[in-house]
């Protein structure tokens, strides 16, 4: 489309605006009717640990929203030359989780508890037990009852409880919403695509709850499924997106949604028996179940698809973070030495030296644990590299290392639904930054699992392209259905590469993955270390 066409687009407001708050950075995406990127802009953050959780400032929430958009709108402005005045649809996504309660005044009453935190582990196993399905330590109901237990004084001041997707969606629109896929990460959803009543009556039956004036139900947010219309950008909101005043109001708003429902949008992994597994910070994958499984597992998730279709999550909390820390030693190494490369530079390099690499990482073991990891036990993380005097290590030893400590505990999980469930899928597409580099993320990622791996061209683009192809089909009207409608509009041209496990790195990653298991030990141990207060 030439840049002529996509100006008269952007001027008449026939484009979808995506934007989605990861963990480490918020990015804004734009795309017009053939659902290609025309702009995008982004936000660099990190999550804080004070007092003992994982949050995010509520300034910083609205700070990030503001200058992602900010610079989306001056790229557009740069390369085609206008000021984007109206938008056709908008869709805000985030990482799923967490706590954030408000009082009827609107007020956040405690910090935002992201779900990184594995402080609920009490809670999630009580209520595992009395709704007979898992509650992760990371679900917004886990972190309430949490609370509760520990009786914290805000619980009875609570009007409301939402996910980060869902606060940023209603302070644009003023409405109190929440996409299905990203309500299914607050509490149990039923097969209609509700909170399920049974679980909404057990959780008020509880003793401890009892004590409170409110119903559960009056605290969560409506649900709603993906193409249905779930407000508009208000003046108000416009202004909040927008401090310039350029923006008008009136956008139609899809419904808010989670980091995962949007990864399964942009992989096109929404039919039944199809599969993706997104990377970053934290890793999951998701499988669209097409039968129930057999029984309740404390490592597999039972949430939904933007339409409300079951899928088992298996949610690994760590997995990137270390190898960014890893290529800030060698960025600096480089920097002392009078070299100046780039972060896609000095990735490609590292990546592409595991190449290099003895099979089982030479008897290295990494453990990337930033954050407790429930499916390996793990209360607290420690980043620990372990090495015998006879291990070989070099650099892509060590590389590889890393690369398979970001993929071993979605395995040990992944293991659960291949081995105990019986769970196969026709497809598997990866996607996430890891695959910019292409190839070496990927086969890791086929050995250490022993499936093909699919990685599609949109692979780093991932979830804000995801919300706006979500915004865009409901201002499309969304007279078909979802599936139908990523097929045949969204994916036609689409390319995608598929690479099948290699032998030797198959074995060589089961042999990494044995010393991985059983130093284990090692990694609980290291919790003595405590960080010093500043």
């Amino acid at each position: 489309m030439s840049i002529t066409k996509i100006a008269q687009l952007i001027k008449r407001g026939q484009t979808a605006l995506g934007i989605e708050f990861g963990s480490t950075q918020i990015k804004a995406v734009l795309i017009t009717t053939d659902f290609r990127p025309i702009a995008s802009g982004s936000y660099s953050w990190e999550n804080d640990l004070q007092e003992g959780i994982w949050t995010y400032s509520q300034e910083e929430i609205f700070t990030g929203l503001q200058q992602s958009y900010a610079q989306l709108a001056a790229n557009v402005s740069s390369k085609y030359h206008v000021k984007i005045e109206r938008i056709g649809s908008i869709g805000i996504s985030a990482m799923m989780h967490g706590y954030l309660v408000f009082n009827h005044n609107d007020e956040l009453l405690v910090p935002f508890r992201t779900w990184r935190n594995t402080i609920t582990g009490d809670a999630a196993d009580e209520l595992t037990k009395l709704f007979n399905f898992n509650i992760p330590l990371r679900w917004s109901i886990a972190h309430l009852y949490h609370a509760i237990l520990q009786k914290e004084d805000h619980v009875k001041d609570i009007a409301y409880m939402t996910t980060l997707a869902g606060y940023v969606h209603w302070q644009l629109s003023d409405q109190k919403v929440i996409g299905v896929g990203d309500a299914s990460g607050m509490f149990p959803i039923d097969q209609n695509g509700q909170f399920d009543r049974e679980c909404l009556e057990k959780f008020d039956n509880l003793p401890k709850v009892q004590e409170f004036s409110w119903k559960i139900a009056s605290l969560l947010p409506q649900v709603l499924k993906a193409g249905q219309v779930a407000g508009y950008l208000t003046k108000k909101g416009a202004k909040l997106l927008d401090p310039t005043g350029t923006l008008e109001a009136g956008s139609v708003m899809a419904p808010p949604e989670g980091d995962a429902g949007t990864g399964m949008i942009s992989t096109n992994s929404i039919r039944q028996r199809t599969g993706n597994i997104s990377v970053g910070t934290s890793e999951f994958s998701m499988v669209v179940l097409d039968k129930p499984l057999k029984k309740v597992h404390r490592d597999i998730d039972i949430v939904t698809t933007p339409t409300g279709l079951p899928v088992a999550m298996v949610h690994i909390n760590n997995c990137s973070s270390d190898i960014n820390a890893w290529a800030q030693i060698f960025q600096e190494f480089t920097g002392r030495l009078g070299k100046n490369i780039t972060a896609d530079e000095l990735f490609s390099t590292l990546f592409l030296d595991t190449t290099k690499a003895d099979p089982d990482a030479g008897g290295i073991v990494n453990y990337s644990y930033f954050s407790g990891e429930p499916v390996t036990k793990t209360q607290e993380g420690r980043p620990l590299l372990i090495r015998t005097p006879n291990s070989k290590f070099t650099l892509a030893n060590l590389m590889l290392a890393q690369l398979y400590s970001a993929f071993a505990p979605l395995k040990i999980g992944m293991d659960i639904l291949t081995n105990e469930e019986e769970v196969t899928t026709d497809v598997m597409i990866a996607q996430g930054g890891l695959f910019k580099t292409p190839v070496v993320g990927q086969q890791v990622l086929c050995n250490v699992l022993n499936l093909p791996i699919s990685v599609m061209t949109n692979a780093s683009v991932g979830g804000p392209w995801g919300m706006a192809v979500l915004a865009q089909y409901v201002a499309s009207g969304a007279i078909e259905n979802l599936e139908d409608y990523l097929d045949t509009k969204v994916f036609v041209d689409s390319e995608i590469m598929t690479l099948s496990p290699e032998q030797k790195g198959v074995k060589g990653a089961a042999k990494y993955l044995s010393r991985y298991r059983a130093a284990l030990t090692l990694e609980n141990q290291a919790s003595v270390l405590k960080d010093e207060e500043n």
